[in-house]
Formats: C-alpha cells, sequence, structure tokens
C-alpha cells in the first residue's frame, strides 16, 4: 500500500456561485469557508491550501434568525483611550452589506499561515452583478 501525500502541482481549484438571497447568514456562511478550505476534495493536506474560489452574490439579501439584527454587534479598537467603535449588525448590512459576509467566513477560518490566501479567494458581491462569469462557465452553477 502506497500512502500519497499533496503536492502543489496535483491542486486544481474550482470557481464556485452561491447565492445569497434568502439564506440564512451563519449557514451559509460555513458552507463557504469549507469550500475555501478545501474540505470536500479527496486530497487535502494542512501543509498546503487546496481551496477553491468562492464568488457570493446578493450580499445585501441575506438573512439572520432571532434578534440578532440588533443585538449583534462588531467592535474595534484604534488603540487609543476611548476608542472602542461599536456598530450593530443591521447598521454594518446598511453600511457595507459585503462586511458581513466576510466577518463571518472570516471567523470560520483556521488562523494559520493559509487564511489570508484563503480570503483573497473569496469574492462577495451586493447584487447579482459580478465579472466572473467565464471562470464559473455559462450553465455551471454550484448553489448551496
Amino acid at each position: 500500500m502506497k500512502t500519497t501525500t499533496l503536492k502543489p502541482t496535483d491542486i486544481k481549484r474550482s470557481w464556485h456561485l452561491i447565492d445569497l438571497e434568502g439564506q440564512i447568514l451563519g449557514r451559509v456562511s460555513s458552507e463557504i469557508a469549507k469550500l475555501l478550505m478545501g474540505k470536500g476534495k479527496t486530497l487535502t493536506g494542512a501543509h498546503l491550501d487546496s481551496g477553491d474560489y468562492v464568488v457570493a452574490i446578493n450580499s445585501a439579501k441575506i438573512k439572520v434568525t432571532g434578534k440578532k439584527l440588533t443585538d449583534k454587534k462588531y467592535y474595534s479598537h484604534s488603540g487609543f483611550p476611548g476608542g472602542l467603535k461599536m456598530i450593530t449588525l443591521e447598521q454594518l448590512l446598511a453600511k457595507d452589506s459585503r462586511k458581513v459576509i466576510e466577518k463571518s467566513v472570516k471567523g470560520m477560518l483556521p488562523k494559520d499561515k493559509h487564511q489570508q490566501d484563503r480570503e483573497r479567494r473569496l469574492k462577495i458581491y451586493a447584487d447579482d452583478k459580478h465579472p466572473y462569469a467565464e471562470q464559473l462557465g455559462l450553465n455551471k452553477k454550484s448553489e448551496k
């Protein structure tokens, strides 16, 4: 018996289109994170990044359950005294809905040397217009 290991030349990246309209934020974010990590592939390894490209459209039409729109808060701090800033999910969706998806998927990715490359392969658009129709193919859609 032989044990095969993944080499950089063995990595084949495919493109996935995910329509976020009417989808629940957490559930679709975990599916996107799995695609970015390459969890569904037969050849995978922690030493190489074998994930795919993901194009997410209609981020402005994402849904959340419960009272998350008003209760979920995102914090940032400038490092100076009194520099704590807070924004609710509802305000962030109105300001830039793509940031909500980015933050959600980033939280689900492992914190390792591949995280930044995986984040770069995620393309998010607020509406259904995107420049990746050629890479995705005309009839090829993988909607989750």
